[in-house]
C-alpha cells in the first residue's frame, strides 16, 4: 500500500469549492476522478483546506493510500494530461494541475501532520475595475491606507479566540484558539502599472477557522478605507463576536499558498 502526498493548484473559478458534492463540479471530486481512472479502483484523497468556491491553490496538498502499478513519479503527468482533456497531440491546460506527487511514510496524513498553512488575498485598488481581473483580485476604487491596514495587522498577529472572525455555516471546532504567525500587508511590486496598485495580505498560521482569512481581510480593508479604527481591532478581538468584525472579503482574491510539514523559523 503506497501513501501518497500531492501538491496541487487550481483556478477555483468554475468550481464549487474544494469537497466533494454530488452533481457539483468540485476540485476533490475531479482529482479522484482521474486518480480512480487512473490507478482502476476508487480513490479517495484528503485535502488539507476545504476551499471555497472562486477560492484558488498556489500549493493545496492532498494523501491518499492505495496499491497500483504506476511509478509515483508519474502520477502528475498521467493526471495532467486527463484533467486537461488533451486529445493525441493536441495540448491544453487545465484549471487543476499536480504539480507533484511524493511517496510518504505509512502513517503520514496531509491534513493532520501539517504545521500550518500560508495564505495570500490579492487586491487591485483602481479608480477602474479591470474585467479580465475580476476572478482573480478584490477590485476596490478608493485608496487604500496601507500603513492603518498594517497596525491592524499586527494587533491581530499572536495566538487569540479568533471566534469574531468565523463565519457562521461551518463545523463548530472543538477550539476558536488560534495562532497567526505573521500577517503582512505588502505592495505587490511585480502587478503594479500605471492604473493600478495590487496589495497582498499574507498570513501563516496553524490553522484557520471557517472564512477567517477572509474576514480578517475585510476587516482590514474597513480599516484602510477609514471606516473602522485601527483600536477597534483589540475590541473586536476580545468581543469574539463577528457582528464587530469587517465584511466577508469576496473569495476571488484568495490563494492557498503552501502547506508546512516541518517547523519553520518563523513558528
Amino acid at each position: 500500500m503506497k501513501n501518497v502526498l500531492l501538491t496541487i493548484s487550481y483556478d477555483g473559478t468554475n468550481f464549487s469549492g474544494w469537497q466533494r458534492q454530488p452533481n457539483r463540479r468540485t476540485v476533490q471530486g475531479e482529482l479522484e476522478r482521474v486518480l480512480s481512472e487512473l490507478c482502476r479502483k476508487e480513490i479517495q484523497i484528503s485535502g488539507t483546506s476545504r476551499t471555497d468556491s472562486g477560492v484558488h491553490a498556489l500549493g493545496q496538498r492532498a494523501s491518499f493510500q492505495a496499491e497500483f502499478g504506476i511509478p509515483v513519479e508519474r502520477i502528475p503527468l498521467a493526471c495532467n494530461h486527463l484533467l486537461s482533456g488533451e486529445k493525441g497531440i493536441l495540448k491544453g491546460t487545465g484549471d487543476i494541475r499536480i504539480l507533484e506527487a511524493k511517496q510518504m511514510p505509512a502513517g503520514f496524513h496531509a491534513r493532520f501532520d501539517s504545521y500550518g498553512k500560508k495564505y495570500i488575498y490579492r487586491i487591485r485598488n483602481a479608480k477602474n475595475p479591470d474585467l479580465f481581473q475580476r476572478n482573480y483580485v478584490y477590485q476596490i476604487e478608493q485608496p487604500l491606507n496601507l500603513k492603518a491596514m498594517q497596525q491592524a495587522a499586527d494587533l491581530i498577529a499572536g495566538t487569540h479566540d479568533f471566534r469574531c472572525f468565523m463565519a457562521s455555516g461551518g463545523k463548530e471546532p472543538e477550539s476558536t484558539i488560534r495562532t497567526i504567525y505573521q500577517l503582512n500587508v505588502k505592495r505587490n511590486e511585480t502587478m503594479q502599472n500605471e492604473t493600478a496598485d495590487f496589495f497582498d495580505i499574507e498570513v501563516m498560521g496553524n490553522g484557520f477557522l471557517y472564512n477567517m482569512v477572509r474576514i480578517i481581510t475585510g476587516t482590514l480593508v474597513e480599516i484602510g478605507l477609514g471606516k473602522k479604527s485601527v483600536e477597534k481591532v483589540k475590541c473586536i478581538l476580545e468581543s469574539r463576536e463577528r457582528c464587530l468584525a469587517g465584511h466577508t472579503a469576496p473569495p476571488q482574491g484568495l490563494y492557498l499558498v503552501e502547506v508546512y510539514y516541518e517547523k519553520q523559523t518563523w513558528m
